[in-house]
C-alpha cells in the first residue's frame, strides 16, 4: 500500500505509523487522514500486529488541521461532506494505538492524539485547541475528549483562550500517560507497544473495549458490561495459559492469531 503522507514500518508485532508532512508541520489534510485511516484498518486486520504506535517528528505530532484546505469550505460543503467523520477511523480500531507526541499537538493534532488509547509525551510536547482564534471551535471531539481528560475548568480555559499546555502540565492534568525525554520518546513508545503486543490479543482487545465503555455509560452499567466480557475470557486458551504460567512460575506464551 503506497502512501505519500505517512511512513510505516513493522517491528515484530508492533506497527509504527509516522505522519509525514514535515513542510506543513504534519497539518492534517484530507489525503493524510485518508491514508492514515486506510493503514490503521490494514494493521487492525493483520493478526500478526498486536499494537500500533502513531507519531510525527520532533517539531510536531500534528500542528492542526490544514487551514488552507478548509478555508474555502462553506456550511453546505461541510454539512454534506462531513469530512471530520472520516478522521474518526482511529476510534474504530480494536488494537491499542499509542500516540508518541513531540512538539506541537494542536487543534486537530491534539484531537487525533486524544483519539488514541495512550499518549506518551516528549518533554518538548505542547498541546492546545486554538480553533477559537480562527472563529470556530474544535470539531473532531476536542470539546468533549479534552473536558473528559482534564476537567471542565481547564478545558474551558484552553478552548476559550487558546492557551497551550506543556508536557509537564499535561501529565499533571492526566492528558498524557507520562512524559519522557524527547530523545527517548519513540523507544519508550515502541517498548510499551511491544509489551502490550506480547500479551493475550483477546484479553487486550476486551480490556480496551471495557475501558472505553466507561466513558459512555453509568458506573453501574459499566460494571455490568465489564462482568459480561470478563466471564467469557474463562473459555479462552489464553486464560488457561496465563493462569497455568502463573502457577508454574514461568512467563506465559500467548500466541498471535497469525
Amino acid at each position: 500500500m503506497a502512501h505519500e503522507m505517512i511512513a510505516t514500518e513493522v517491528q515484530g508485532a508492533v506497527a509504527l505509523i509516522r505522519l509525514n508532512r514535515p513542510q506543513a508541520l504534519n497539518a492534517l489534510c484530507d489525503q493524510l487522514m485518508r491514508e492514515l485511516g486506510e493503514q490503521l484498518l490494514a494493521y487492525d486486520a493483520d493478526p500478526a500486529i498486536g499494537a500500533i504506535v502513531l507519531t510525527g517528528n520532533e517539531k510536531a505530532f500534528a500542528a492542526g488541521a490544514d487551514i488552507k484546505e478548509m478555508q474555502g469550505r462553506t456550511y453546505p460543503d461541510v454539512l454534506e461532506d462531513d469530512f471530520i467523520a472520516k478522521w474518526e477511523t482511529i476510534t474504530r480500531i480494536r488494537k491499542p494505538v499509542i500516540a508518541a507526541v513531540a512538539g506541537f499537538a494542536l487543534g486537530g493534532g491534539c484531537e487525533l492524539a486524544m483519539m488514541c488509547d495512550i499518549i506518551l509525551a516528549a518533554d518538548t510536547a505542547k498541546f492546545g485547541q486554538p480553533e477559537i482564534n480562527l472563529g470556530v471551535i474544535p470539531g473532531a471531539g476536542g470539546t468533549q475528549r479534552l473536558t473528559r481528560q482534564v476537567g471542565k475548568s481547564k478545558a474551558m480555559e484552553m478552548i476559550l483562550s487558546a492557551r497551550f499546555m506543556d508536557a509537564a502540565e499535561a501529565e499533571r492534568a492526566n492528558l498524557v500517560s507520562r512524559v519522557v525525554p524527547a530523545a527517548d520518546l519513540l523507544d519508550e513508545a515502541m517498548k510499551l507497544a511491544a509489551r502490550i503486543a506480547a500479551l493475550s490479543p483477546v484479553a487486550v482487545a476486551i480490556a480496551k473495549l471495557s475501558v472505553n465503555r466507561s466513558y459512555e455509560v453509568t458506573l453501574a452499567e459499566g460494571v455490568r458490561f465489564e462482568r459480561s466480557v470478563f466471564m467469557p475470557l474463562f473459555g479462552t486458551a489464553d486464560q488457561r495459559e496465563g493462569m497455568a504460567a502463573f502457577a508454574e512460575k514461568r512467563k506465559p506464551r500467548f500466541a498471535r492469531r497469525a
